[in-house]
This record gives C-alpha cells, structure tokens and sequence, in this order.
C-alpha cells in the first residue's frame, strides 16, 4: 500500500504532501522531493495511509529518492552556510545604516537561491544591499520582508501561558484575530494581558471563539431584565464553563444559576 508522508523543508515550515512509492520512510527520514524551484530535501513528520482530507490522490506527487550521505552532508554544508549569510547581511545592514531587522535566512538545496526574511517599520531602499550579497554568494538573492507574527513564528518564545508560542509549536497559517473576540471571551482588555510577544492579539483567541459564539446563541443578552417565579432578574455575567449566568436580584444579591435551571424558570414564567 503507498504510504502518503507529509515533510517539513523548516522546522516551522508547512506540512507539504507527497506519495512515498516506491520507498518505504519512517518518521524522521530524510528524502528528496522535487519542487517549482527544483530538487529540495525534506525531513518526514507524518506517515498516514490515507489521503488528507481536501487532496485528491491524483495531486499528491511521488518523493524523487531518498537523502543519501552526501544529500546530509550537502545539507549540513548549506546550514554553515546560512549562519554565515546571516552574520554578513546584519554586517551590510548595519554599515548602510538601514531600518530593517533581519530575522532568518533561507538556502535552497541547490544553493540556486538565498531568501533573507526581514521586518522593517516601512519601505526599505535595499538595491544596494542585494548587490553586496550577489557579489559574496554569486547566487539568487531575495529579501522577504514579513510581519512581526512570522518573525514570531521563525524565531520562537515563551508565550504569557508559559509554552512556546502556538505559532511556533503548530501554526501554519494565521487567522484574523480581532478585539470584539476579546470582549465576547470576557477578558479584561488590558494589551499586556490579551497581547502575545509580538505584540498583536494572542492567536489562541481565536481557538475558543467558535465555542463562546455557540455559547452566547444559547444565554440571553448581558443586562438584560427578567420576570421570574424568584421575582425581576438582572443577567450580568455569563460563564462558558460553568454553563450557567449570575444573575442580580431586586435586592441586589447576586445567584448563579445553571443554565438549564434558568431555562426552564423561563418556560414556567412563559406558561404562568
């Protein structure tokens, strides 16, 4: 039976799927796959005996080979490579006096290409730059600038929660992350504590957002006034876990009150 792989060309890359007949791979394998920019080497991270769902088997294309001795060592080569690219270009960067922060750097397999990934408060003149780097690596050069979530992603950190950061664990893409989640998830709004490293909105509010959006279809509406069987009742808080609200009376003491409790107290007040 072909064996669908998914590998890795970054650490915090993208799973990319491929077919491994007629090789067998293991988990962690090295292997040679064929790409729009040429051959590239990637690590597996997955075996699965079926197609992912959202592929078609006529999509996934089979691996060239499998990483041989002198791929690794070619590998190992590039990765030398690479620390010394960096170290030069933050050299350059810093002698023409530029506004950009370099943050990772990229050598293809073939070494037909380097990608320097930066971050930069705006435009950034670096014509000059790209010859500097033409003239020491003889090679494709490409400078990427990306945001501070990627810069996040590609160099990692220790999040507010104490694990690293979602975006280097197991983000691939990032999804819109906005205030009105914030508020529907009843945190305070203080930027310290609903900020990540980088300083945006913590991408983990947008995991829970689907469950508080079911949860708030489901309790009436903050502030709101009800006639029950206990008298008038003031909704003014909502707790997703606990499934339940707490309510003010006319006394002004608060109750909490299960959610099916409060449901059915309402049927009853409907058919007195």
């Amino acid at each position: 039976m072909t064996q669908v792989i998914g590998v890795k060309f970054r650490d915090q890359g993208q799973v990319y799927y491929f077919q491994s007949s007629p090789f067998v791979v293991e988990t962690g394998d090295s292997v040679i796959v064929k790409t729009e920019e040429g051959l590239g080497l990637a690590r597996v991270v997955l075996v699965r005996e079926s197609v992912p769902d959202g592929f078609k088997p006529e999509q996934l294309k089979p691996i060239f080979r499998l990483a041989n001795e002198d791929d690794l060592h070619s590998q190992s080569e590039n990765h030398e490579l690479l620390k010394e690219a960096f170290r030069h270009c933050r050299n350059c960067i810093r002698e023409r006096d530029l506004e950009m922060k370099l943050v990772d750097v990229e050598v293809y397999f073939d070494r037909s290409k380097i990608i320097f990934y930066f971050t930069a408060p705006g435009r950034v003149d670096f014509r000059e730059l790209v010859k500097d780097l033409v003239k020491v690596y003889k090679t494709r050069i490409e400078l990427r600038q990306i945001g501070v979530r990627h810069e996040t992603q590609m160099v990692g950190g220790i999040g507010n929660c104490g694990q690293v950061c979602c975006c280097r664990r197991f983000m691939r893409n990032f999804e819109p992350v906005t205030i009105k989640m914030a508020k529907d998830q009843n945190l305070f709004l203080n930027p310290a504590k609903i900020s990540g490293i980088c300083g945006r909105l913590l991408c983990c509010l947008n995991f829970e957002q689907d469950n508080y959006s079911r949860f708030q279809k489901k309790v009436p509406k903050l502030g709101k006034r009800f006639k029950t069987d206990q008298g008038y009742l003031r909704v003014i808080r909502a707790n997703l876990f606990r499934e339940s609200l707490t309510v003010l009376n006319e006394d002004g003491v608060e109750k909490e009150i299960p959610l099916p409790e409060w449901n059915e107290m309402l049927k009853k007040q409907g058919r007195s």
